[in-house]
C-alpha cells in the first residue's frame, strides 16, 4: 500500500467530504424531519427546489458510487503470466475456466486438448481431446470450456456440432469423450447455479439451456432466440446469463430467460467487438473487448470502469477467480495474463493467491 505524502493527503480530503456529506445530510434531516411531519405546509420550498435537490442528490449517490468503486478496483495490475500453457501455440488458445479453488482449464485447438493448471499456474493434468472409435481413435477441435455440477470438463465441438463431456469413469482407462446433443455451431459454454448447461449457437443465433442426466441425457431443453452471433456465455450469481454478440452488444437476461437490458445501452458503453465475458461474486460483470483490447468491469451499481487498458495484444476470453484474480487469455502474446482487479479478495487470506515461485509463471513489470 502506497503511503507516502500526497497519497496520505488524498485520502484525508476524500473522507472529511464524505464525512461532511454525512453530517450536513443528518443535521438537516434531524432539523427538517420533525417540520416536515407535524407542519401542514412546506414553508417557501417550490417544486424547483425539489426538482433541483432530487437532481443533485442523485448526481451525488453516483459520484459517489463510482468513488467507491474507483478505491475497491485497480487497473492494469499485472501480477504474472503463464507462459505457453502445456506447450500451445499462440493460435491454439481458445477457452479458460477458472474454478473457485483456483484451478484453471485451458483449451487448446492447434494441438486439441484441454489443459489443468494448479493455483500456482502449474499443468498437473492433461486431457486429450480424441474420440474412441473402435481401435482407432479420432481427433477433434474443442472451442470452449466448462466444468458440469458432477465436476467434468465439458467443451464445445463447433466442427462436430455436439458438446462432449469427459467421463473419467468409462470402460477406457485413460477416460473417455461422450458426445451429447446437435447444435448448429456451439462456440462457447457455461453453467449456471442450477447446474444447466449453457450453450451460445453462433450460426443459428441461439442460445441454449438443458441440463443432462447420470447417462447423459440431455433434458429439459430451452432456448433463447434473437442474438446476433452470440459467441461467448456466462451465468450471473442470482441464475440470468450473460452473452457477447460479436461485432455487437452484451446482452443481460434475467433466471426466467427474460432479456433484462444489454449492457451497452444501459451504461451508455460503446463495444468494439466483444469476446469473452465473465461474473464474480459479487455480480460485477467483465467483458473482454477483442477490438479495443481492453478488458471492462460494469459493477451493478456506478458507472464502468476499465480494469485493463494496457499490456493486451490479442485478448479472446477471460475467467476470475474467488480471490479477486482475473485471467485474461491473450492469444496474441501466447500466453494468460492474470491481473489483480479488487484492492482487497472476497473471502481469502494472502495466502490463497497463487505462488509466483512457479516455473510457468513469468512476473513481468505493469504497463505504464
Amino acid at each position: 500500500m502506497d503511503y507516502s505524502l500526497e497519497t496520505s493527503k488524498r485520502k484525508e480530503k476524500l473522507l472529511r467530504t464524505m464525512h461532511n456529506l454525512q453530517v450536513k445530510s443528518g443535521n438537516t434531516l434531524q432539523k427538517t424531519g420533525p417540520l416536515l411531519n407535524r407542519h401542514r405546509g412546506m414553508g417557501m420550498v417550490t417544486v424547483q427546489h425539489l426538482n433541483h435537490l432530487s437532481q443533485t442528490t442523485s448526481q451525488i449517490c453516483q459520484d459517489l458510487e463510482n468513488i467507491e468503486n474507483l478505491v475497491r478496483f485497480r487497473q492494469n495490475d499485472l501480477m504474472y503470466e503463464i507462459e505457453n500453457p502445456g506447450g500451445v501455440n499462440s493460435d491454439g488458445l481458445s477457452g479458460i475456466h477458472c474454478c473457485l479453488d483456483g484451478t484453471t482449464y485451458i483449451v487448446s485447438v492447434s494441438s486439441p486438448r484441454v489443459h489443468v493448471l494448479n493455483r500456482s499456474g502449474q499443468v498437473f493434468q492433461t486431457l486429450y481431446c480424441v474420440q474412441n472409435q473402435g481401435r482407432s481413435k479420432e481427433p477433434f477441435l474443442p472451442e470452449d470450456v466448462t466444468l458440469t455440477r458432477a465436476g467434468m470438463v465439458a467443451v464445445t465441438d463447433m466442427v462436430g456440432g455436439v458438446i462432449r463431456i469427459f467421463n473419467p469413469h468409462s470402460k477406457f482407462s485413460e477416460g473417455e469423450w461422450i458426445k451429447i446433443g446437435k447444435i448448429d455451431c456451439p462456440k462457447g459454454i457455461g453453467v449456471d447455479p442450477s447446474g444447466n448447461l449453457l450453450v451460445a449457437d453462433y450460426t443459428a443465433g441461439k442460445v441454449h439451456i438443458f441440463s443432462i442426466d447420470h447417462a447423459f441425457k440431455v433434458l429439459n431443453v430451452q432456448t433463447v432466440t434473437g442474438l446476433r452471433g452470440p459467441r461467448y456465455i456466462c451465468s450471473t450469481y442470482d441464475g440470468g446469463i450473460v452473452v457477447s454478440e460479436e461485432c455487437g452488444d452484451v446482452k443481460v437476461y434475467g433466471s426466467k430467460l427474460k432479456l433484462m437490458y444489454s449492457l451497452g445501452a444501459k451504461y451508455c458503453h460503446q463495444f468494439g467487438n466483444p469476446a469473452g465475458v465473465c461474473t464474480d461474486p459479487e455480480g460485477n460483470i467483465m467483458v473482454v473487448d477483442e477490438q479495443k483490447r481492453n478488458v471492462t468491469l460494469f459493477p451493478k451499481c456506478g458507472s464502468p470502469i476499465c480494469i485493463v487498458s494496457a499490456g493486451l495484444r490479442t485478448p479472446t476470453t477471460l475467467a476470475c477467480s474467488s480471490y479477486g484474480l482475473l485471467f485474461v487469455m491473450d492469444t496474441g502474446g501466447n500466453c494468460i495474463k492474470v491481473f489483480k482487479y479488487r484492492v482487497a479478495p472476497y473471502y481469502a487470506s494472502a495466502k490463497s493467491g497463487p505462488s509466483s515461485k512457479s516455473p510457468l509463471i513469468t512476473p513481468r513489470e505493469k504497463d505504464s
